[in-house]
């Protein structure tokens, strides 16, 4: 594991982890509660929606430049968000 964390779905999530160029990482998602919510990772420009229905999401990240990860929760949404990155 290489980072992780908690967050209130209506907070969201909003980091820089400091992962090493040239790695690919794997990062997991679950939300518990109602709603949803929407995964961007930059450079990337795709959203990914985050059921929080407890369902699993998975992306895999190849680091080239500077990774920044935000998720925001859509309205109505109440939970909370679990992450985690690990190494691959």
């Amino acid at each position: 594991m290489v980072a992780a964390g908690a967050e209130r779905v209506s907070d969201g999530i909003h980091t820089e982890p400091g992962l090493s160029a040239g790695r690919t990482y794997r990062l997991s998602l679950v939300c518990f509660g109602s709603g949803s919510a929407r995964l961007a990772v930059t450079p990337e420009s795709t959203r990914t929606p985050v059921p929080c229905d407890q369902s699993v999401i998975q992306r895999r990240i190849t680091v080239n430049k500077r990774v920044r990860i935000d998720v925001n929760s859509t309205n109505g949404s109440s939970g909370v968000i679990a992450w985690r990155i690990d190494a691959i």
